[in-house]
């Protein structure tokens, strides 16, 4: 039996964007939009009655901006998923998105096939960064000096992982790459994450480079 589709708000003040975004999202057969929104403030009140499971946020737009937007509806009650898309890979707004409570972060130029796998990520509780976002932010954290991270209690296994997480890949990739299954893949992150005191799929990133792990 197919199950509940995935509900979707668009949040951009470019209509053009969002009829594209929205055809392209409502081909798929498990996605559905359930509404769009041109401003910030209008997305948080079209997410309080439509109830999605993930919003698309815009990082510039008028009234309310979807930084902050996004710090709104990550602080209600079961919150939506977000996932910010934008133009611009500025460090700045990448640290904000992902303090805000981001679930993940992708450029506009992103290939269809792509936003709707992210789509899919974000909607079932994982975290996505693009990788050039990524190599951006990790740069940008690293040029305010860590210590090199220690990995004492990490296993030969879970440094695997940490590797290809710090490397860009995802779940899917690095299931294949490690032969093994997406229940176990998540038992490895779930170490990780407990092990290294991360929050989230950008940190264990960061733990990796700190850990020099990105060679």
């Amino acid at each position: 039996m197919i199950g509940r589709p995935t509900r979707v708000v668009l949040a951009d003040d470019e209509g053009l964007y969002r009829r594209t975004v929205r055809e392209l999202l409502d081909a798929a057969p498990d996605l559905v939009v359930v509404g769009e929104a041109a401003t910030g403030r209008e997305a948080i009140a079209l997410a309080g009655v439509a109830r999605p499971d993930v919003v698309l946020m815009d990082v510039r737009m008028p009234d309310v901006d979807g930084i902050a937007a996004t710090a709104h509806l990550t602080a209600v009650v079961d919150p939506p998923r977000i996932l910010v898309l934008t133009a611009f890979d500025l460090d700045d707004h990448v640290f904000r998105a992902l303090r805000a409570g981001a679930s993940g972060f992708l450029l506009k130029d992103v290939p269809p096939p792509r936003l709707i796998d992210a789509v899919r990520t974000v909607a079932a509780g994982e975290s996505l960064l693009a990788p050039r976002v990524t190599r951006r932010l990790i740069a940008a954290w690293m040029d305010r000096a860590t210590p090199r991270r220690s990995l004492d209690g990490v296993t030969p296994r879970e440094r695997e992982v940490l590797t290809l997480i710090t490397r860009g890949l995802s779940n899917a990739e690095i299931e294949q790459v490690l032969h093994v299954s997406r229940g176990t893949l998540k038992t490895h992150i779930g170490n990780l994450l407990a092990k290294l005191a991360a929050r989230d799929r950008a940190q264990l990133v960061i733990a990796g480079y700190e850990a020099g792990l990105d060679q």
